[in-house]
């Protein structure tokens, strides 16, 4: 008797279920991950902004380690350096009223320094303007003389400028003083007068210096009279 054996045929349905099917996963998307950067980069540049506009705070320094506190901000001596002598002297200068002593001393001095002729017209300027507010002294003529004089001296700061027509408003007002109320000071004020109209607005030579150093020092003197006079 034969024996015949049948090839083994195996089924494709069974060869196909031991197949291990995966399915391909999908890769993020690149918008998602620039998102990502830039969310993280925004949150990086807004914490090192708000680090920068913050005022330091003062640590206060542990107890016993021998360093002094900082003074306090709100402290009206503390909140800058203390002004020197000097600069508390120009301070007081620029308030003091000007008295006819002071322009006299003035007048004494070095009248070859470059800002003799006009440091002296601005003194006696401002010993001369409180005169018209004195109730004695209340006049249109007065008033319109002291107007004049201010409009000659407001640019004694600009280099070049001639001082003369300052010197000789001050002497026209001078003489509106004396001849409201001053009748014998005449001489006196119409010297002064002739003083600033010989005057060449400049200081440059010795002769220059010399005038207007004389007409300072008469200018003083008939101040002194008229501020005593009023007393």
């Amino acid at each position: 008797m034969v024996r015949m054996e049948l090839p083994n045929y195996t089924c494709p349905l069974y060869a196909m279920a031991d197949i291990n099917i995966q399915r391909k996963k999908s890769s993020p998307s690149p918008w998602l991950l620039i998102l990502l950067v830039v969310a993280g980069l925004g949150i990086a540049a807004y914490f090192l902004f708000r680090a920068e506009s913050e005022p330091p705070q003062d640590v206060p320094a542990p107890v016993g380690s021998g360093i002094q506190p900082p003074p306090d901000s709100t402290t009206g001596a503390e909140t800058g350096p203390r002004p020197t002598a000097d600069a508390v002297g120009d301070m007081a200068a620029e308030t003091a009223p000007v008295t006819p002593d002071v322009l006299a001393g003035f007048a004494q001095g070095d009248a070859s320094q470059p800002q003799y002729g006009r440091e002296g017209l601005r003194l006696l300027t401002s010993a001369l303007l409180p005169l018209a507010d004195r109730d004695d002294l209340r006049d249109a003529t007065i008033a319109e003389k002291r107007n004049d004089l201010t409009s000659a001296t407001s640019r004694l700061q600009e280099d070049g400028s001639s001082l003369r027509p300052g010197y000789v408003a001050a002497a026209a007002f001078l003489q509106a003083v004396q001849q409201k109320a001053y009748p014998n000071l005449e001489a006196e004020v119409g010297e002064l007068m002739t003083q600033a109209g010989a005057l060449s607005g400049r200081v440059a030579t010795p002769q220059d210096q010399a005038q207007v150093q004389q007409f300072l020092t008469r200018a003083a003197a008939v101040l002194r009279t008229i501020n005593e006079t009023a007393r």
